[in-house]
C-alpha cells in the first residue's frame, strides 16, 4: 500500500526516514512495547497497516508510536483552526490630535475612541506638536487628561501621558477585559 516510504514532514520523522537503531516503541493503544529494534518497529507498523512516528526525537533512545500520520495532522489542523477561531486578536487604534484642537473636533475623536473601546481594541491617542507648540507640552498632557476624563467609562489607563519626540502618547485598554482578568 506504499505505507513504508520514507516521509518527513515538517521535521517529523515518519517510517524510513527514522535514522535510529532502535526506539521505545508505543502502538495505537498508548501501551509502551518497550525497547525494539528500527525494522522490527517497521514491520510491526506495517503490519497494522499504519506509520511509525517519532514524537520524541531527543529522547534516548527516540520514542516512536504507531499511528495514521494522516490523521493525526488532520487533527493537528482541526485543533490550531479551532484555536484560530476562538482567539481575539486586540488591535491597537490611533487617534492623532493637536494641543490646540476644537471642542467638537475633540468629541469625535472621543466617539471614536469610545467605539474602538467597546470593540475591544486598545486606543493609542496621541497629541502631535508642531513647530514651536513643543514648548508648551503642558496644553498636550491637558488635552490627553481631559480625553482619559472622557474614556474612563470605556477604557483604562495603560500608559501615562509621555513624550516621544514631537508626540505625546497615553493607550488605554478597554475596561471589560480588564474586569475578566482581575
Amino acid at each position: 500500500m506504499g505505507r513504508c516510504c520514507a516521509i518527513s514532514r515538517e521535521d517529523v520523522q515518519i517510517n524510513e526516514a527514522i535514522r535510529a537503531r532502535e526506539v521505545r516503541l508505543i502502538d495505537e493503544n498508548n501501551t509502551q512495547l518497550g525497547i525494539v529494534g528500527i525494522r522490527d518497529a517497521l514491520r510491526i507498523a506495517v503490519e497494522k497497516d499504519l506509520d511509525l512516528v517519532n514524537v520524541a526525537p531527543t529522547a534516548k533512545p527516540p520514542v516512536c508510536r504507531i499511528m495514521d500520520f494522516g490523521k493525526f495532522k488532520y487533527e493537528q489542523s482541526k485543533k490550531e483552526k479551532d484555536a484560530r477561531k476562538n482567539q481575539k486578536i486586540i488591535d491597537i487604534k490611533e487617534i492623532r490630535m493637536t494641543p490646540n484642537i476644537e471642542d467638537h473636533d475633540f468629541e469625535t475623536k472621543v466617539k471614536s475612541a469610545i467605539k474602538f473601546l467597546q470593540e475591544g481594541d486598545k486606543v493609542k491617542a496621541a497629541v502631535r506638536f508642531r513647530g514651536r507648540e513643543i514648548t508648551h507640552p503642558g496644553i498636550g498632557q491637558a488635552v490627553l487628561e481631559k480625553m482619559v476624563r472622557e474614556l474612563e467609562p470605556y477604557g483604562v489607563l495603560e500608559r501615562a501621558p509621555r513624550l516621544e519626540g514631537k508626540n505625546m502618547i497615553i493607550i488605554l485598554n478597554p475596561k471589560h477585559t480588564v474586569e475578566k482578568t482581575s
